[in-house]
């Protein structure tokens, strides 16, 4: 597929088949996510494949979709307040690239916000000193949604003088 078509047509994916990802595959997502831009080449993320006994005990209330592979990004701090929230938007980079690489290869993500909070920190054994960006079921799609309504670019954009 070309970028844009990529860009335009990946969807949140809500439903998953149980066909399996490999290992290799997701490894060659992820190595496509670090080619992310990141202020001063700090590669702030970490990836944990999420297992079965983990992923039981952090109970998502659809279960990742159904998604074979479950994985959990985080995002180290930085020195300072500045680099912490840089780190996290190479992250969020990091993750976009990944998520594209897969759908390029017809394969979707289910991105939930769920690793922050406390509980689930803790069962995911997140160390101080990093956020955990997203949650990621990843699967071939079973369906896939139409997409939403986006606003017109056009109106979020501002001509300075």
């Amino acid at each position: 597929m070309e970028i844009l078509e990529v860009i335009y047509s990946r969807r949140n994916i809500k439903k998953f088949k149980a066909d399996p990802v490999s290992l290799e595959q997701i490894t060659k997502w992820l190595q496509a996510g670090t080619m992310a831009p990141n202020h001063r080449l700090t590669q702030p993320w970490e990836v944990y494949v999420v297992g079965a006994e983990t992923r039981a005990k952090l109970n998502h209330k659809t279960n990742f979709c159904q998604a074979p592979v479950v994985l959990a990004i985080l995002s180290k701090h930085g020195a300072t307040e500045i680099e912490t929230t840089e780190n996290a938007l190479a992250t969020a980079c990091f993750v976009q690239n990944m998520n594209l690489a897969a759908w390029a290869e017809g394969v979707g993500t289910f991105w939930s916000s769920m690793g922050g909070a406390p509980k689930n920190r803790e069962i995911l054994g997140v160390p101080d000193g990093y956020d955990v960006i997203g949650v990621f079921g990843i699967g071939y799609p079973a369906e896939i949604n139409q997409p939403k309504e986006r606003t017109p670019i056009q109106e979020k954009m501002k001509h300075l003088s």
